[in-house]
């Protein structure tokens, strides 16, 4: 049987990145398995950036150490290991392609092969088939001046993974493209990046779904939360991470299997959720989507009362934002509504899941 078979992990990118910065330490422990994919997200300046500056070589270690492929490339402690950028095997692509604007297309691409001792002529037709495969066939005369965003970062991903990484590294690539082109980037680098061991950090849940297995939080320097990716979305052990999955996550504690903050007691038909709420007085919080939420009358059984904060135009209505949630309403619910209103919601027991606090 193999290793794989029996459960053992195929060493990729093993890492404990420990960096000083001036309010807090970056101290965070990664593991990816060959050729798996996991995302990174967090608050900006969190330090997500430099875990991926440290492990690109870029940022110098403070205490840690990296290893890729069983090999350390980076070691704090003696013996002290310090493998240049250009040696690891990494590649970082950000959210600049950063070409050579004195090289053609191909010249691109076929660079990390030619400083690898491949053959000229085999480079560049190397390149040609790269080009292909990242959706820019013919393109290989092409200066980098002439070149779209998204062309742009599509020869940025052939000339990485040209060169034959140990792992790449994606600081939020797709952040500075409208929102069409970045979803055909996003294909392709789910198509492209299959097999490859890859960090994505992004900021948007449906880079971290379409790309990756498992995903990180990182908050203040340090792994908050981790998991399969929509687990993750799904339970938000922060209000950081309810706010990118979309959610209300609203603390309170457990009330003899439901939940209760104040005078608001919600229930759940989720087994799991209603054995987290059989201890009274734990904390626990409750989520639910905005959209989950009713706007109802005052003699509505198992109704509650907020008073609304402020009023949010989105694509599909009006998001009412109040002192104990998020309620998105269709324009006709939200006439007349005003802040400082008192209101009263409701939100079926079908559409709530209760998660502990820590």
């Amino acid at each position: 049987m193999s290793a794989e078979g029996a459960g053992v992990r195929t060493p990729g990118l093993r890492a404990h990145v420990v960096v000083a910065r001036e309010h807090f330490a970056v101290d965070v422990e990664v593991e990816v398995a060959a050729g798996e994919t996991i995302a990174v997200m967090g608050p900006s300046g969190a330090g997500k950036s430099t875990l991926l500056q440290t492990l690109a070589g870029l940022e110098p270690l403070t205490a840690g150490e990296i290893t890729i492929e069983g090999r350390v490339v980076d070691r704090a402690a003696a013996p002290r290991v310090q493998t240049p950028p250009m040696n690891r095997g990494i590649v970082l692509l950000s959210q600049e392609p950063r070409l050579f604007p004195h090289l053609s297309v191909r010249e691109n691409v076929a660079f990390g092969p030619r400083a690898a001792g491949v053959d000229a002529a085999a480079a560049r037709d190397s390149a040609d088939e790269w080009l292909v495969r990242v959706g820019l066939p013919g393109a290989g005369d092409r200066m980098p001046r002439e070149l779209s965003g998204g062309e742009g970062q599509r020869v940025a991903v052939a000339r990485a993974l040209a060169a034959a990484p140990r792992a790449v590294l994606l600081d939020e690539p797709l952040v500075a493209l409208d929102p069409e082109t970045a979803g055909e980037i996003r294909r392709m680098l789910h198509d492209q990046l299959a097999g490859v061991t890859t960090i994505a950090v992004t900021h948007d849940a449906a880079d971290a779904i379409a790309l990756a297995a498992r995903l990180l939080i990182v908050e203040a320097g340090r792994v908050t939360q981790s998991g399969p990716v929509r687990e993750v979305l799904a339970a938000p052990a922060s209000g950081f991470v309810a706010s990118i999955a979309g959610v209300n996550r609203v603390i309170g504690v457990a009330d003899g299997g439901a939940w209760r903050v104040g005078d608001v007691r919600l229930r759940s038909t989720d087994a799991a959720a209603t054995a987290r709420a059989a201890a009274t007085g734990t904390p626990l919080a409750a989520v639910f989507r905005p959209d989950a939420v009713r706007l109802v009358t005052a003699d509505t059984a198992e109704a509650w009362r907020s008073r609304i904060i402020r009023l949010e135009a989105t694509l599909a209505g009006i998001r009412v934002h109040t002192a104990l949630c998020q309620i998105d309403v269709s324009l006709s619910d939200a006439v007349g509504l005003a802040p400082g209103d008192e209101v009263h919601m409701h939100v079926d027991p079908t559409e709530v899941r209760f998660v502990a606090v820590d």
